[in-house]
C-alpha cells in the first residue's frame, strides 16, 4: 500500500531525517573527539599492561607504553591516509 505525499507525511518525514541527523552528527563528533582518543589510549595502555603482568614480562607498565604509541601513531596515520582517500575520490567523482 502506496503512502500518500501529503504535506503533514512529508513534514514528519523531513523532522525524521533532521533527526536521524542530529544522531550522525553527534556520533561522528564522539568518533573524532580529543576525549574518545584519550580514553581509548588510556584503556589500551591499562589493558596490554595487565596482559603484560600476567605473561610475567619485566616492567609491564613501562613496556607497555611501546604498543600504545604505536597504536596511538596508526591512528594518527589511519586518520591521513582516510583524508587523502576522501580526496582523491570526491575529486575522481567530480564533486
Amino acid at each position: 500500500m502506496k503512502k500518500e505525499l501529503t504535506l503533514e507525511y512529508l513534514e514528519q518525514e523531513i523532522e525524521k531525517l533532521k533527526q536521524r541527523n542530529k544522531k550522525v552528527e553527534a556520533d561522528k563528533a564522539w568518533e573524532t573527539s580529543f576525549e574518545r582518543k584519550v580514553l581509548v589510549v588510556v584503556l589500551t595502555y591499562v589493558l596490554i599492561s595487565i596482559v603484560m603482568y600476567f605473561l610475567e614480562i619485566d616492567k609491564p607498565l613501562v613496556n607497555a607504553i611501546i604498543p600504545t604509541c604505536w597504536y596511538l601513531l596508526s591512528t594518527v596515520s589511519i586518520w591521513l591516509l582516510k583524508n587523502i582517500y576522501i580526496e582523491r575520490y570526491t575529486k575522481k567523482r567530480g564533486w
